[in-house]
This record gives C-alpha cells, sequence and structure tokens, in this order.
C-alpha cells in the first residue's frame, strides 16, 4: 500500500472516531442532565454512565493509536521526499564543481596562450570577467603558443534527470505493518438514552 492511501484511510478513521467520541459525549452529557432531573438518577443511570465513560474512554485509545500510526506515515514520507530532494541538490552540487574545474582550466589555457573555442571563452566571460581579463593579459605575455584546444562544453548532454519529490513520496511504499482500523460500534448505547 503506498503512503498516501494509507493515510488517506487512517484520516478517515480518525474522523470516524471524532463523530463517535462527539456522539458518546452528547449521550453522557444527556445522562448527566437525566440523572440531576430524575428522582434517583444517581442510582438508576449510575451503570449506564460507567458504560458511556468506559466507551468514551475506548473510542479515545483508538483515537491516540491511530493518530500515532499517522504520525509515523508522515514521517516515512517526509523521508522519502527529503532523500529525492537530497538527491537533487548533490546532483546540483556535482555539476557546479565541474562547471567550476572546467572554467579555471579554460582560464589557464588562455593564460598559456593557447587558443580555446569562443564558447569556452564565452563561459568564462560569464562567471567572471576579471578571471578573462586576467587570463587575456597573461595571453598576452604568452602569446608565443600555437596549441590549440577543444570546447570543454561539446560532450556535454542534458541528463535529462528530473527530480519530483511529491511524485517519489506519492509512490512510496509504507514500509511498516498497519494494524487493523476500526471504530466501535455503541450504537446500542444510543437507544437506551432518550431525552425526556
Amino acid at each position: 500500500m503506498k503512503i498516501p492511501e494509507a493515510q488517506k484511510i487512517y484520516r478517515a478513521n480518525r474522523q470516524e472516531l471524532i463523530d463517535q467520541r462527539k456522539l458518546l459525549i452528547k449521550r453522557r452529557d444527556e445522562l448527566e442532565r437525566k440523572k440531576r432531573v430524575t428522582p434517583n438518577g444517581s442510582e438508576l443511570f449510575s451503570e449506564e454512565a460507567a458504560t458511556l465513560e468506559l466507551s468514551i474512554n475506548e473510542v479515545n485509545k483508538k483515537f491516540d493509536d491511530n493518530q500515532e500510526i499517522l504520525d509515523k506515515l508522515g514521517e516515512q514520507y517526509a523521508a522519502v521526499w527529503n532523500s529525492e530532494v537530497a538527491k537533487q541538490q548533490a546532483d546540483a552540487m556535482e555539476k557546479a564543481g565541474i562547471d567550476m574545474s572546467k572554467i579555471m582550466e579554460v582560464a589557464r589555457r588562455i593564460a598559456d596562450g593557447a587558443k580555446v573555442p569562443a564558447k569556452d571563452e564565452e563561459k568564462l566571460m560569464e562567471f567572471s570577467m576579471e578571471l578573462y581579463m586576467a587570463a587575456k593579459n597573461m595571453a598576452a605575455m604568452n602569446a608565443d603558443k600555437d596549441e590549440e584546444y577543444d570546447s570543454l562544453w561539446e560532450d556535454e548532454e542534458e541528463d535529462g534527470q528530473e527530480y519530483d519529490p511529491k511524485g517519489k513520496a506519492d509512490s512510496a511504499e509504507v514500509s511498516m505493518d498497519l494494524p487493523e482500523i476500526s471504530v466501535p460500534d455503541f450504537s446500542s448505547a444510543e437507544a437506551s438514552v432518550s431525552v425526556e
């Protein structure tokens, strides 16, 4: 099961538990009112009140368990998302490092008086006009060299790798055993408590 599917199921279950708890609390409040207005109400309704209180506690426990699972699913989703973002950042840093080494190599070649393709000179100028001018000034002193180089960027192709943290997280499988979910049925208690 995918993480978003499990989250949807557990969120729906949480809402059912909230609704069930509201109903039980309403019944308890009605029963408390009946206990106050009915002669010997405390004696007549004490067992029913205790049962309702136990039912509310059971629903609260199930709600807490459900919330714990939802928290774990959220953590798994975030972990997958963050992993994909980290890959994206690592690849960008690697590409930036490679580009920087190419730029420095072009500056060195120009400074040595060698001929480099216009594309490479342009990349160096875009990076730093000061570095380009320094390399050109050095080239003037080393003008006697006839060395010629191919472009360092010709072999470069767009890798086409796209990153989709949300898509990756949405398609990740749940990595834990999920317990069965249920909402206790206290509908029989509803019939025994009526507002007079």
